[in-house]
C-alpha cells in the first residue's frame, strides 16, 4: 500500500477522533491539549500523568473519555492508608470448595483513573508497575491478563505536597505523556459558568468509538512512514537529554540523569499517532517538537543547581530543541 492509499484509509478510518472531541467538549471546555494526548495515548497503548492545580476538569475529562468508549472505567481514589490488594485484588478462600480463587480488584477495566496518584505510598504505587508495563496483574500464582484497551490515566496536584508520596522515576519512565493541565481562558472559564452552574442537567457523554476500531487504527497508524532522518533527530534528541552541556554550555551541571531509550520509543510511536490525527501517512519533524515536552519533561532529572536556578525540565526542553538540528 503506498502513501497515498494509506493516506485515503486513514482519512475513511479516523472518523472516530473527531467524533470523540466532539463528544468530550460536550463536557470539558477547552482544555484541546489534554483532550488531544488522551486520544493520542489510546492509539499508542500508553498512560497518561496529568498534573494541575485542583478544579481544572481533570478527571472531568478522564471520566468524559471513558464515557465515549464503549469498555469498562474505573475510578480509583489514592489515599494513604490504601493497599494493593485494594487495587489489584487478592487471593480468597472458598472453604466449601477448600481452595484460593482469585478476586479481582478495580484495575481490571480498560481505563483506570488514579485519582491523586501521590496521596498513595510507594508500595501501592509499584503495585502498578506491572499492570502499566506487561499489562497483567499476577494473584497467587497466576498471572491474568488484563483487558484491551488498558490505560492508567493518572492525576497529581504539584502545589499540594502535604501527606504525598512522589512518585519514583521507575514509574514516571512507564507513562507516555506528562501533561501540564492549566487555567482556562477567560471566555472559557464563563463558558464553563454557564454550562455547570446548576445542581441538575450536566451533559455526559455518549459511546461512539469500540475497541474494535482502536485497534484497527493502531493497525494502520502503525503504517506511518518515518524517514530515517527523523528518525535520527528524535534519538538526537532524546540522547541530547543525557549530556545537554555538548550542545549548550549554558545547561551543564543542570541535568543528573536524562531519558531513557523508552522516550525514543515512545516519540516515535507518539509522533505516528499524531500524524494519523492529522489524517497524514508521513511524520513530519514538527510532529516530533509538538510532543517533546508532554514526553520528555517527566524524564529529566534536574540537578540542586537546576532548582536552585528555578530552570524546569520545559527549560531544558526548549533549549534542546533549539540546538539540535531539524532534518
Amino acid at each position: 500500500m503506498n502513501t497515498e492509499q494509506i493516506k485515503d484509509e486513514i482519512a475513511r478510518s479516523s472518523g472516530w477522533v473527531s467524533a470523540v472531541k466532539m463528544e468530550m467538549a460536550k463536557v470539558v471546555v477547552g482544555q484541546q491539549e489534554l483532550v488531544n494526548r488522551l486520544i493520542l495515548s489510546l492509539l499508542c497503548k500508553g498512560h497518561v500523568l496529568l498534573e494541575g492545580v485542583p478544579g481544572l476538569a481533570k478527571t472531568l475529562s478522564v471520566k468524559a473519555l471513558a464515557g465515549t468508549l464503549r469498555a469498562g472505567f474505573s475510578r480509583i481514589q489514592f489515599t494513604p492508608d490504601l493497599l494493593p490488594a485494594d487495587l489489584l485484588g487478592t487471593m480468597i478462600y472458598n472453604p466449601d470448595e477448600r481452595k484460593f480463587t482469585a478476586k479481582k480488584g478495580p484495575v481490571f477495566a480498560n481505563l483506570i483513573l488514579a485519582d491523586e496518584i501521590n496521596r498513595a505510598p510507594a508500595k501501592v504505587q509499584s503495585a502498578l508497575l506491572e499492570a502499566m508495563q506487561e499489562r497483567q496483574v499476577t494473584l497467587g500464582e497466576t498471572s491474568y491478563p488484563l483487558p484491551d484497551p488498558f490505560l492508567v490515566l493518572a492525576t497529581q496536584n504539584p502545589i499540594e505536597q502535604e501527606g504525598t508520596y512522589q512518585l519514583p522515576e521507575a514509574q514516571l519512565d512507564r507513562f507516555l505523556f506528562k501533561v501540564m493541565v492549566d487555567y482556562p481562558t477567560r471566555d472559557e472559564e464563563l463558558r464553563v459558568l454557564e454550562m455547570m452552574s446548576r445542581t441538575v442537567g450536566h451533559p455526559t457523554t455518549s459511546p461512539v468509538v469500540t475497541a474494535e476500531q482502536i485497534e484497527y487504527s493502531r493497525g494502520l497508524m502503525n503504517r506511518i512512514f518515518i524517514d530515517p532522518a527523523i528518525e535520527h533527530y528524535i534519538v538526537d534528541l532524546v540522547r541530547a537529554t543525557r549530556a545537554p552541556e555538548k550542545i549548550d554550555r549554558s545547561l551543564e551541571g543542570l541535568v543528573r540523569a536524562g531519558a531513557s531509550p523508552r522516550a525514543t520509543i515512545n516519540i516515535a510511536l507518539a509522533a505516528r499517532a499524531l500524524a494519523f490525527t492529522r489524517q497524514r501517512a508521513y511524520v513530519t519533524p514538527q510532529d516530533v517538537k509538538d510532543l517533546a515536552h508532554d514526553i520528555l519533561r517527566h524524564r529529566i532529572l534536574l540537578s540542586y543547581e537546576a532548582e536552585a536556578a528555578n530552570v524546569s525540565a520545559d527549560n531544558v526542553i526548549d533549549h534542546i530543541l533549539s540546538k539540535v538540528p531539524v532534518p
